[in-house]
């Protein structure tokens, strides 16, 4: 399966659609985020609106039209390892314990035979917050099945990822995708992402699933800061 393309068109889904709405609410690159390996995937993110499509049909209606909510990653997948890269390393930095031989292998750093567990894991991640409000009924699995059948021509990702959908909602389940900790930074990042904290059944999930992921307190509070400061 190649999953990092399904999940790149789907992290750029709200790129399209603000070019085709004449811009948006997408920012130009600025001074400040010119020179900065962030500034470089994410300076085109502005404040503006989630992008349509599967992505939309993922994260409900009603959060899509949130205009000062979560934005997509635009920069795509790259731009997610980047971020929980940052995120680990500064967690690292302030922590003894977590000491490791060389920097975090985010999935922006792995080699190509590994991209792919990265990216399986993080649309497990992205399924699953999806799904965290209770909103995906069977109409609108339907709708969400077309638009991927639109996106990839892969069989088998098609049906994976039907059967993710399908699946009830196991935080422990998704979790389990967590081959390394950079993984479950990654998975996490992801759902916050998707996520509106402000929703009470979102906000649970993002703490169960934060807790079968086994993160560290300061390393999901980093992840956070991060998410607060580069992604929305």
């Amino acid at each position: 399966m190649n999953t990092r393309s399904l999940l790149d068109q789907l992290l750029h889904a709200g790129k399209d659609l603000l070019q085709n709405q004449g811009g948006g609410n997408a920012a130009p690159p600025t001074r400040s985020n010119a020179g900065s390996p962030l500034g470089g995937l994410l300076g085109s993110v502005g404040g503006g609106a989630l992008g349509g499509g599967a992505m939309s049909l993922l994260m409900g209606s009603k959060k899509a039209r949130k205009v000062g909510g979560k934005v997509v990653v635009y920069g795509g997948l790259a731009a997610l390892g980047v971020v929980a890269y940052k995120a680990y390393s500064n967690w690292q930095s302030q922590t003894q314990a977590a000491a490791m031989p060389g920097p975090p292998q985010t999935v922006d750093r792995v080699p190509a035979a590994q991209v792919e567990q990265h990216s399986q894991a993080i649309l497990r991640a992205v399924i699953g917050a999806a799904k965290a409000d209770g909103h995906i009924d069977q109409r609108e699995r339907l709708l969400i099945d077309g638009e991927v059948e639109r996106i990839t021509d892969d069989s088998e990702l098609k049906r994976w990822f039907d059967q993710e959908l399908a699946k009830p909602l196991d935080p422990a389940d998704v979790a389990r995708s967590a081959a390394t900790p950079e993984i479950a930074a990654e998975m996490y990042l992801a759902s916050l992402v998707m996520v509106d904290d402000q929703n009470f059944m979102e906000r649970a999930y993002l703490d169960e699933f934060a807790r079968q992921l086994k993160l560290d307190p300061a390393l999901k509070s980093e992840l956070e800061t991060q998410a607060a400061n580069n992604l929305g």
